[in-house]
């Protein structure tokens, strides 16, 4: 039996770790530690065989932030994950696993520009909270052994029911608008199911590295539209008519290439010895929305 332990507490992606690796009855036992009170550095991690940890501050309005801002995120996004990171160590722990993000590539390139990652891409935050990913992530490498791995991952925007961030507002307005650009853009995504199916693989093998879970297909945004809309039993019209001026808006308004932009890892970075892609993407969003 692989013992597991989630740290931060009631976080989506833990908390769904956590109820997917109940399935197996008999193979884990998952135990949760809120991170918030500092009386985590007095539990015992001896007794793991795997500390995930997802704690941590998730990405906001970066260009409005205050510099004590700033210092929070790299005192919650980096310090704490080296200093969880070396206790788990220093406890004998096996493998530490470490949510980064594609986000430590910088921002998504811009509409009509291609922007795929390869293994030779060089990590490029164009944030403060890009940037105490990666800082984490150097800082957790440095620990890595033989005894001891190091798993890093660095996953597109996830999705799924109850999950927060880009998905949420755009099935927002796949609900509610007759009329969406149809703009050929590509992008990595990772349905939650397919990245806890991932992480169930690198526990019971004890892997370290860095690793690229995404869908084993790219989707455009208004795929996602069109699929939400049909689930909900609309029809929203996909159009090009407007590209044009999206294209000229985009040059001068950043959230236009987040929404429209290509941002994508080439497929062959996400191959893992075992399966983990188990929905695909129109069951997926259907999953989601249900």
């Amino acid at each position: 039996m692989k013992k597991v332990l989630i740290t931060g507490k009631n976080s989506y992606i833990g908390t769904s770790l956590e109820r997917w690796l109940e399935r197996y009855l008999g193979e884990f036992e998952v135990d949760t530690l809120d991170m918030r009170n500092p009386e985590w550095k007095e539990h015992d991690f001896s007794a793991y065989d795997s500390v995930f940890h997802v704690a941590g501050l998730a990405h906001s309005d970066t260009g409005k932030a205050s510099e004590e801002t700033k210092r929070l995120y790299y005192r919650v996004n980096t310090d704490l994950t080296i200093e969880t990171a070396q206790k788990a160590k220093d406890d004998g722990v096996k493998q530490f696993i470490f949510m980064s993000s594609i986000i430590v590539y910088g921002e998504s390139g811009r509409i009509g520009e291609k922007k795929v990652i390869t293994r030779e891409t060089k990590p490029n935050p164009a944030n403060f909270y890009g940037d105490s990913k990666l800082q984490a992530e150097i800082g957790i490498e440095k620990l890595a052994s033989d005894d001891f791995k190091v798993a890093i991952l660095r996953p597109p925007m996830i999705y799924g029911k109850g999950s927060k961030g880009n998905y949420p507002k755009l099935a927002k307005l796949a609900k509610v608008l007759p009329v969406f650009p149809d703009i050929e853009n590509e992008r990595s995504v990772l349905h939650i199911d397919n990245l806890t199916e991932f992480l169930k693989h690198i526990i019971v093998e004890n892997d370290g590295g860095y690793f690229y879970p995404q869908n084993s297909e790219y989707v455009k945004t208004s795929d996602f539209v069109r699929v939400i809309s049909e689930i909900h039993g609309k029809k929203t019209l996909l159009t090009k008519l407007g590209n044009p001026l999206i294209r000229l808006v985009s040059k001068r308004v950043g959230l236009v290439n987040k929404v429209f932009g290509n941002l994508s890892y080439d497929l062959g970075m996400s191959e893992y010895s075992k399966s983990y892609d188990i929905r695909g993407f129109e069951k997926s969003v259907e999953l989601t929305e249900n």
